[in-house]
């Protein structure tokens, strides 16, 4: 039987920002049995909220992860608020405690102490990505960002004998800003080099629905995608307008296609981030899906391809991959 995952919802708390945030209740990984119950591995915290864009919930719920750069004691310290578009850059900040100490001991999550998710606050622009830790608790990994605007940074991360958390950070990236509208949905998203990923099912406001994700390579279906960071699928998707965060993993399954189950909180456009690996490399494939209106899709030609990764140490080599909107190379990885 397959497990699902619910998304929970959660309070406000900067409503100058944002709307509402959200993440992953329960979950399972498919491979080697350390995908685990969500809850337990972190990326989420279950919670009510006080009913926006018609979500239901209570009052006194947790504050939401991501839509904060501090919760719990802990604080994300971004040291390079701005970069410029189109050059290659450093990210590099921190969590410190609640001593203002850098954080150096984590507990380990599909197979990284820490994800950091970058993302255009108009979802045109997407990096999954995984940084390197030095020994004084400061993170850092490479980043080229091709266009200008307000991004949002997550750092999905669990301290070690503390409960998940996921803090956010605004950055901005200079340079002449040119706003884009979100993609249509469509049933099919390209991931460059003759790869093509097709989405099935639909998103209903309060109710758990199945996605599936086939995956094709110059039409013909991928059977044997393979495990990346425990699993054969990670699924990230962003709520239009606020930016709710919402890490999904999938059900238990062969590799390919791969199926996720979730619940999501309101009606609205989300954007969805599949990354999977096959034949050596890791890529993306990113899709617009409208929440209670029926058969979800992506938008062909605007997932990006990435670069083979490599193997990393435990404090996580920097890597990345992701989407972009304007059709090109969505990604790639840096050491």
């Amino acid at each position: 039987m397959r497990t699902g995952l619910r998304i929970g919802a959660f309070v406000t708390a900067l409503a100058a920002t944002f709307g509402t945030a959200y993440a992953v209740g329960d979950g399972v990984g498919p491979v080697g049995g350390d995908g685990g119950r969500e809850q337990e591995a972190g990326h989420g915290h279950d919670g009510g909220d006080t009913g926006t864009g018609g979500e239901a919930g209570g009052h006194g719920a947790e504050p939401p992860g991501g839509l904060q750069i501090s919760q719990d004691g802990y604080t994300l310290d971004l040291e390079t608020p701005r970069i410029a578009a189109g050059e290659k850059a450093e990210l590099r900040f921190a969590i410190e405690d609640g001593s203002g100490r850098h954080v150096t001991a984590y507990q380990r999550q599909h197979e990284k102490e820490l994800h950091l998710i970058v993302a255009s606050r108009d979802l045109g622009e997407y990096r999954h990505l995984h940084p390197e830790r030095a020994a004084d608790g400061t993170w850092s990994t490479p980043v080229e960002l091709p266009r200008a605007g307000g991004y949002r940074m997550f750092a999905d991360f669990r301290p070690k004998g503390g409960e998940g958390l996921t803090l956010g950070a605004d950055l901005a990236v200079t340079g002449d800003y040119a706003p884009r509208e979100l993609p249509e949905q469509r049933a099919t998203a390209d991931a460059g080099d003759g790869y093509e990923v097709t989405l099935d099912g639909s998103l209903t406001p309060g109710k758990a629905g199945e996605l599936e994700l086939a995956v094709a390579r110059n039409g013909r279906p991928v059977t044997d995608l393979q495990p990346y960071l425990g699993a054969y699928g990670h699924l990230v998707a962003l709520r239009a307008g606020d930016l709710a965060y919402l890490h999904v993993h999938p059900n238990e399954g062969e590799p390919g296609p791969v199926s996720f189950t979730a619940t999501t909180p309101s009606k609205g456009s989300y954007r969805l981030f599949l990354d999977f690996k096959h034949d050596g490399k890791v890529r993306t494939a990113a899709f617009t899906v409208q929440a209670g209106s029926g058969t979800g899709g992506g938008s062909g030609g605007d997932g990006g391809a990435a670069e083979e990764h490599e193997p990393e140490s435990d404090g996580g080599a920097a890597e990345e991959h992701g989407a972009g909107g304007d059709g090109g190379t969505g990604g790639g990885h840096g050491h």
